[in-house]
């Protein structure tokens, strides 16, 4: 079981124990560890006041909230319309591929990456389009995607 309380006790040192602030709350401890662990909501419930269920529902409701832990570099497909036409399916199965994902299994083995399909990232001009970390990559093919992966993981071991 992993010890959340110094990181809750500077998140609120930083915010307050007040009710108001729960949605603050919860973003900074997604944003420490890239999701909401069940210890960390418990310890907020407690130390606000606030019901398990509660806390749960405001984290259910908030699209941008993950109960599942996610990798260190969260991969968005859009599958609107036009990314769709232009073929961002291909992508997404060449990237499942690569990192060894399925429909079931969004995140790698290695917590490296997660892969996600949304609706629209909003640019449609740009199609296909991808996201790694809110950065967008344009006009994407499989290969290119592919190349992508590899390229982050070498930045990234260089980064290490």
């Amino acid at each position: 079981m992993m010890d959340v309380n110094p990181l809750i006790d500077k998140i609120l040192a930083e915010y307050g124990e007040s009710k108001d602030q729960l949605i603050n709350i919860m973003q900074a401890i997604q944003k420490e560890y890239r999701y909401l662990p069940k210890e960390a909501l418990e310890a907020v419930s407690k130390r606000l006041d606030i019901s398990e269920a509660k806390i749960y529902g405001v984290a259910t409701f908030y699209e941008n909230f993950s109960l599942e832990a996610k990798g260190k570099y969260v991969i968005k497909i859009c599958d609107g319309t036009a990314c769709h036409v232009r073929k961002s399916i291909p992508i997404y199965d060449a990237i499942c591929k690569e990192l060894g994902l399925s429909a079931s299994k969004k995140t790698s083995d290695d917590m490296m990456f997660t892969l996600e399909t949304v609706s629209c990232l909003g640019a449609c001009g740009l199609a296909p389009v991808i996201t790694v970390n809110d950065h967008v990559y344009p006009k994407m093919e499989p290969k290119t995607a592919v190349e992508l992966i590899h390229k982050i993981r070498e930045e990234d071991a260089n980064a290490s």
